[in-house]
């Protein structure tokens, strides 16, 4: 689910900044500059894990700060397909279900990809699970907050652009996965359960 990457960048160091001890002002930018960022191609960057190497600073003319060339290993989150991950229902529509990881709330699952046979009730915004058991049938609620076991099928990069404050004002809850720079496909369908309460 997280990987190791190995990244290098040229870093300004302001001449505020030179009191501080160079590593520590440099670690500093770079979890302000890459946590909770999506590298596309790459995935959710998440912390710093450490700098593997710094070159010489060097100012140039005209500027004042410290330019240092930078090697370093980030923390990403990125699952590979098909890992079986363990996330929290988010909200369900008639499209399906999403789900988050705390950290990560950009997953889905199709309708096509839950267990059969299932419905979505209108009325609860929830959708139902009608399992067969010795012939009869039970309705197992797929319930915001529940926590739920699901397979990666695949996963979307896409190149996003800023949007001004009207426009952000705009979109709601329910975007589509098009509106977001990483998103995950997932399936439940191969499980005879996916609600973690049903093996207690």
């Amino acid at each position: 689910m997280f990987i190791l990457t190995s990244f290098r960048d040229i870093i300004r160091t302001p001449p505020a900044l030179f009191d501080i001890n160079l590593k520590t002002s440099i670690s500093n930018y770079l979890n302000e500059k890459l946590s909770n960022k999506v590298v596309k191609n790459i995935g959710l960057c998440v912390a710093l894990f450490d700098i593997e190497s710094m070159d010489d600073s060097f100012i140039f003319p005209g500027d004042g700060g410290a330019h240092t060339k930078v090697e370093f290993r980030f923390v990403v989150f990125r699952p590979f397909i098909e890992e079986v991950i363990i996330g929290k229902i988010k909200n369900c529509t008639k499209d399906g279900v999403h789900v988050t990881l705390g950290f990560f709330d950009d997953i889905f699952i199709p309708e096509s990809c839950l267990q059969h046979p299932s419905r979505f009730d209108e009325a609860e915004q929830v959708w139902i699970w009608e399992y067969d058991s010795n012939g009869e049938k039970h309705d197992l609620f797929m319930d915001q907050g529940e926590a739920v076991r699901f397979r990666v099928t695949g996963e979307t990069f896409i190149e996003t652009s800023p949007v001004s404050g009207s426009d952000v004002d705009k979109k709601t809850s329910e975007q589509s996965s098009s509106d977001v720079p990483y998103s995950i496909s997932v399936s439940i369908s191969i499980f005879k359960f996916t609600k973690i309460h049903y093996f207690n």
